[in-house]
């Protein structure tokens, strides 16, 4: 019989694993910023892509696995198994891939810009309020594992769109650096 992925002990091979990779890749980036700033650019960048990437990943699911848990009757299992997907996607993906986005991120800025341009702090700002709503979705994820539902499924449609909207905004500061 197979192990239940929403078990304890799947939990922490799930735990060992991802400790496992975020180690492995910041051991990588730390060795990329000791060598020559000009070979490690692009390869800092390309891992603050997949940051980014992840996190947003993350960003964009919280708000679905939100609405499918308010539909689940608090304290049934389905309820549980909600819960531990909404910790586990908080606690093993968004938070060490924000941590990684805003790491590199800023090695970038200051390293490459100098924290020079408005697109940049425009940008910063856009990544700061990401950050925000990140939290905001930890502190509704430790919520509903209590049984406290916040908010309609409506409401979690529309909260759906923030990570979207400013996405989109970092995007085209990062590219287009409009000002």
């Amino acid at each position: 019989m197979t192990e239940k992925q929403s078990s304890e002990s799947a939990g922490k091979k799930a735990t060992q694993r991802a400790i496992t990779a975020l180690i492995v890749f910041l051991a990588v980036v730390v060795v990329l910023m000791n060598i020559d700033p000009g070979q490690a650019y692009p390869w800092i960048k390309a891992l603050h892509v997949i940051a980014v990437i992840s996190w947003m990943a993350g960003l964009l699911y919280m708000p679905r696995l939100f609405i499918y848990h308010f539909d689940a009757p608090k304290g049934s299992s389905q309820a549980e198994t909600f819960a531990v997907m909404e910790r586990r996607l908080m606690n093993a993906i968004m938070r060490p891939a924000m941590a990684i986005s805003w790491l590199l991120g800023l090695y970038l800025a200051w390293t490459i810009f100098r924290f020079q341009g408005g697109w940049l702090h425009a940008k910063l700002a856009a990544v700061l309020a990401l950050t925000f709503v990140n939290e905001y979705f930890a502190r509704a994820a430790r919520a509903f594992a209590k049984g406290n539902y916040l908010r309609s499924p409506g409401y979690w449609r529309l909260m759906n769109e923030i990570p979207t909207v400013l996405m989109i905004a970092i995007v085209i500061l990062v590219i287009v650096k409009p000002f």
